[in-house]
């Protein structure tokens, strides 16, 4: 199965979106919004391009 761009982000956007409306329902939304949901980005998006080169590494 080949993995392009969108079938790749699609499921962590998903994943991050599932788990903002989880911690919504535990935590104040204002706590959530301006300080877990932008470190969970960030961390998204550096684990993801380090799993990309990790990925074209293993494939050559």
């Amino acid at each position: 199965m080949e993995f392009d761009f969108p079938r790749s982000v699609v499921p962590l956007v998903a994943i991050v979106a599932v788990a903002t409306v989880a911690l919504t329902s535990m935590m104040t939304p204002s706590t959530v919004f301006m300080m877990v949901l932008p470190s969970m980005i960030v961390f998204s998006i550096v684990a993801f391009f380090f799993g990309m080169k990790h990925g074209e590494f293993r494939a050559s």
